[in-house]
């Protein structure tokens, strides 16, 4: 929850440059407020950029106050949108079966979705990380699709804490996800403190494919270095 329609332009302009030398094979995309779509979709078309959103809703329409259906986001031209963030779960009631419903919704409509999964530390203390895991990935992908699918691994105990997951050991869970899906190319992410000090670190990983960028996503400079990161 950040940035206005004025502060997401002011982001851009020192955004953007940073993009001249980026190789061609990196996707870069912005998931931004529903407030700021519109604004984004207009000043995105063109460029390389590609438009996310941070949330969907599973129904097409109805009294669900507050909401915001795949079809609203498919107006303003939206390509990918986060389902089922640590954030949500913690805050906002998600659970599992509502995180499939978005998750079939968004694909319905020809969105990619980025499905969030991770443990939280006393999980992890426990040593129920991979039970944590494969968990979410059984009961959120009920008949969805892996085709159109991104998953990001985000535990829980790092985001935001700058207390990142060891490189090594986020390629480890991440390749105990990857076992998991029926479609072994499914692009995944590590997302969880993430930072223009550790992403060439984390890039260099085998099965680390991207990152889900949080608070290091909101400075142009910091944002730029971790999209232009350099392979080790």
């Amino acid at each position: 929850m950040h940035k206005t329609t004025v502060e997401s332009g002011e982001f851009l302009k020192g955004f953007l440059p940073h993009l001249e030398n980026t190789p061609e094979d990196r996707e870069i995309v912005l998931c931004v407020p529903f407030t700021a779509l519109s604004f984004m979709c207009k000043i995105l078309h063109g460029t390389r950029v590609k438009l996310g959103a941070q949330n969907v809703h599973w129904a097409e329409e109805g009294a669900f106050t507050g909401e915001i259906s795949a079809n609203m986001l498919k107006e303003f031209n939206v390509n990918y949108v986060i389902v089922g963030h640590s954030e949500r779960r913690q805050y906002f009631g998600e659970t599992d079966e509502t995180v499939n419903g978005r998750l079939l919704a968004a694909q319905k409509h020809g969105i990619t979705p980025i499905l969030c999964v991770g443990e939280s530390k006393a999980q992890r203390e426990a040593g129920e990380t991979e039970a944590v895991i494969a968990k979410q990935i059984e009961k959120d992908l009920v008949n969805v699709s892996q085709d159109n699918l991104i998953i990001a691994y985000e535990p829980i105990w790092a985001i935001g804490t700058g207390d990142t997951c060891e490189a090594k050991e986020a390629n480890r869970v991440i390749a105990f996800i990857r076992s998991l899906l029926s479609n072994k190319n499914v692009t995944i992410q590590y997302g969880g403190s993430v930072n223009a000090n550790n992403i060439d670190e984390l890039m260099a990983q085998p099965e680390i494919d991207g990152v889900l960028v949080g608070g290091a996503s909101l400075n142009p400079d910091s944002f730029g270095r971790i999209v232009n990161y350099q392979p080790l």
